[in-house]
């Protein structure tokens, strides 16, 4: 009978842990998609298709393609930035211990 409260404490921190970390996960992708919508918003001549996740390599080798004379304007250079370090810092957290047993089961994958 001692063992019960331990044994529900512990499917309780796992239970949060897991609500944490699968919220944080499901924050950064939506952020990435909102950044890519921004970017598709403010440049439709770079086709980016509104709701998805692009990458943001693809879309600074299409606005090379498109405008080869001029350069990238400043917020969209930020919001660029902002994507790759969003995705890296996405992929980091998939790539630990824990919380890679959080994305399987939940079904993430790397973007």
């Amino acid at each position: 009978m001692g063992f019960i409260p331990i044994f529900l404490t512990m499917g309780g921190a796992c239970l949060l842990f897991f609500l944490t970390v699968r919220t944080t996960m499901q924050r950064k992708l939506n952020l990435q998609r909102e950044l890519t919508s921004k970017l598709g918003l403010n440049h439709p001549e770079l086709e980016i298709i509104l709701g998805e996740i692009a990458d943001p390599d693809m879309i600074t080798e299409k606005w090379k393609k498109l405008h080869s004379d001029k350069k990238i304007p400043k917020k969209s250079s930020e919001t660029l930035r902002s994507l790759k370090i969003n995705r890296l810092q996405y992929n980091q957290l998939i790539k630990k211990a824990p919380y890679n047993w959080v994305a399987k089961i939940s079904g993430y994958s790397p973007i």
